[in-house]
């Protein structure tokens, strides 16, 4: 008799869920297909984000090596990252453009490659370590005819304690001193260099020799 029980039991869930499947079953494969698509349309998105990498990536180094060449093909490296900038995201957007201001400074173009350099130093988005390099760039370049003052004011703000281009800025307000005949200034600032163990190798040797060229 139990087994009867049983199996009427049975027959009764059995037809429980298919009342319930025929009444969600719509809905839950709805809602799978729906788990089913936003997976593949995430893992599709991720691919074509890496394909598009992968070729902005093929195309910078094009154009760097179109720069780099002996002899250099500057038009066709100006025109590879020009091309890039408006299409990359922040990172190869900031590399090229970096790269596009150093050729054209390179060729006779200043006031085009300090646009840019003061561009990427002042904008939101570009990365902090990029940014200050731009900017530091831009000193650079400014450091034989540029507003003294300008300068200054733009170094000081390259030497704050956690900079990244500390010691090289603080290099530059040495040769802005010696541009403005202040030797005594400059072989102080080199002579800080030369003993400052958290600067570069390279940098504090290079204080050195001018501090003995100073005579200090």
């Amino acid at each position: 008799m139990s087994d009867i029980f049983q199996e009427v039991d049975e027959d009764l869930r059995a037809e429980r869920a298919r009342r319930l499947l025929f009444r969600y079953g719509g809905w839950l494969i709805a809602a799978a297909l729906a788990v089913l698509a936003a997976t593949g349309a995430f893992e599709y998105r991720q691919w074509r984000q890496r394909q598009a990498d992968e070729k902005l990536a093929a195309r910078y180094l094009d154009a760097v090596h179109a720069a780099t060449a002996e002899p250099a093909d500057t038009k066709q490296a100006l025109a590879g990252f020009a091309a890039i900038i408006p299409e990359a995201g922040p990172g190869y957007r900031d590399l090229a453009a970096l790269q596009q201001a150093a050729l054209l400074a390179k060729t006779g173009h200043l006031p085009e490659a300090l646009a840019i350099w003061d561009r990427l130093a002042n904008a939101s988005d570009t990365d902090r370590l990029l940014a200050r390099l731009a900017a530091l760039l831009s000193v650079q370049h400014q450091l034989d005819n540029g507003d003294p003052a300008m300068l200054a004011t733009r170094l000081t703000a390259l030497e704050s304690p956690d900079d990244p281009y500390r010691a090289l800025a603080t290099e530059m307000r040495a040769l802005l001193a010696l541009r403005l005949g202040k030797r005594d200034d400059a072989k102080k600032i080199f002579s800080a260099l030369l003993h400052d163990e958290a600067a570069p190798p390279g940098l504090r040797q290079r204080a050195g020799a001018l501090l003995a060229e100073l005579g200090g």
